[in-house]
């Protein structure tokens, strides 16, 4: 990858990590780390809540290997079999509990060039009733332009035969097609009421004008979308009155956001995005909601210490990250997220977990509060000492131990258990 958002780690802080396997506090140089990050106070680390979850011993187990580039992981309910996804284009299916891989036949053809491929997946909030399984993927038109894609098919494990995915088709194409490799965005999470929350990137517009795609509510790009089961968009989205918008819009002004989550407690909708240099953004993401991109940004231009734009602060018509990386602080450059609730790790309840690329950690956060206001404050970074780049994570619904798929082209995928 050679865009920025999954740019090289800039190796500047040295710090002492714990919580690594057996307790043991190691030194570890990591850059991009999130001590820099800001929750919009004056300083982040004034009065800090006590971090309950700053001791837990855990261990790291290999699940299964040899994956090129994996994207999503999703548990398949009641069943405890891991659908995962890669980059060039295979859906496997992995038994945890021996390693087995198995491939899943019927996954669509992509367009796998500089950030684009099969990415997320996603499983049917019904599944036992309705075995539909989601893919989001970047997929071109005949003249060679691409574009963010949600398909579904019905996963058939029946029959001793292997698994695979029937009448697979695309239910959702972000419009319009662009001719750039770069920022599909492209994660994909069941909400509430089986709403499919999908996001776009802006397709790396390098217009940073009031023009620029992300603000455009006419088309689909650098945006959350709100669907249907069935790629529909949600009857109850805040544009679908409005001709000169896009029906399918659920928040706009959005840059590349690689990681989604939704909030147990609440069922609000998180995400996270990269910046451009810096300005890396954790949203509690808002129905009709414009977060700033780009006439709103936190960010610097790629080699200067130039401002993108004016701070959220500094404009009404935006609504403010609940956590950012500001231009200088090595940045976040986030892929996937999730907010944990199983049992294994009961001291973590409640917290987020982001993988970040260039840094190389699984983040953990607390939050304090909800919505715009909630309180965020990143913790000692796990698995720091592996120099992973960690494209996704997943929480194992039986037992509550935590997934983690690797970016590489030679790759694991691990499993996090109590030690």
């Amino acid at each position: 990858m050679t865009d920025g958002p999954e740019r090289t780690d800039r190796r500047t802080v040295l710090r002492a990590t714990a919580g690594l396997a057996g307790g043991t506090a190691l030194p570890a140089l990591s850059g991009c780390l999130g001590g820099d990050g800001n929750d919009g106070t004056d300083d982040p680390s004034e009065d800090s809540p006590p971090d309950d979850g700053a001791d837990v011993d855990y261990e790291i187990e290999t699940v299964a290997e040899g994956f090129e580039n994996p994207w999503g992981l999703a548990f398949l309910p009641d069943d405890g079999r891991l659908l995962v996804t890669e980059r060039p284009g295979r859906l496997s299916l992995v038994d945890p509990a021996d390693g087995t891989v198995e491939g899943v036949a019927g996954a669509p053809e992509v367009f796998a060039e500089g950030q684009g491929g099969l990415l997320d997946v996603a499983v049917h909030p019904d599944y036992h009733d309705d075995p539909r399984v989601y893919l989001t993927y970047a997929a071109a038109n005949d003249a060679g332009e691409a574009a963010t894609h949600v398909g579904s098919g019905r996963l058939a494990l029946d029959g001793g035969d292997a698994p695979a995915l029937d009448e697979f088709e695309p239910i959702r194409v972000a419009e319009p097609f662009r001719d750039s490799a770069n920022h599909f965005g492209s994660r994909a999470a069941f909400g509430p009421e089986g709403a499919l929350f999908v996001t776009v990137g802006d397709r790396r517009d390098t217009d940073f004008g009031p023009d620029h795609v992300s603000q455009d509510r006419s088309n689909e790009l650098g945006a959350t979308l709100r669907l249907t089961a069935d790629g529909d968009a949600h009857p109850e989205n805040p544009f679908v009155d409005n001709p000169d918008a896009a029906d399918a819009l659920y928040s706009y002004g959005h840059r590349n956001p690689q990681a989604i989550a939704v909030r147990p407690e609440t069922g609000a909708v998180w995400q996270c995005e990269h910046g451009e240099e810096d300005g890396d953004e954790i949203n509690a993401t808002e129905r009709g909601g414009n977060y700033g991109w780009p006439i709103a940004s936190e960010a610097c231009r790629y080699g200067t210490d130039d401002p993108v734009a004016p701070g959220h602060d500094e404009r009404d018509d935006v609504i403010a990250p609940v956590h950012y990386w500001p231009c200088g602080s090595g940045g976040f450059p986030p892929s996937g997220a999730v907010f944990y609730d199983g049992e294994a790790f009961p001291e973590w309840r409640g917290d987020l977990l982001a993988g970040t690329l260039a840094a190389q950690y699984l983040g953990r956060f607390t939050v304090d509060g909800a919505g715009r206001d909630a309180t965020v404050t990143e913790r000692d970074p796990l698995l720091d000492d592996r120099g992973w780049r960690m494209r996704a994570v997943a929480v194992e619904p039986t037992t509550g131990h935590l997934y983690v798929a690797v970016d590489d082209g030679d790759a694991p995928v691990a499993r996090i258990v109590p030690a």
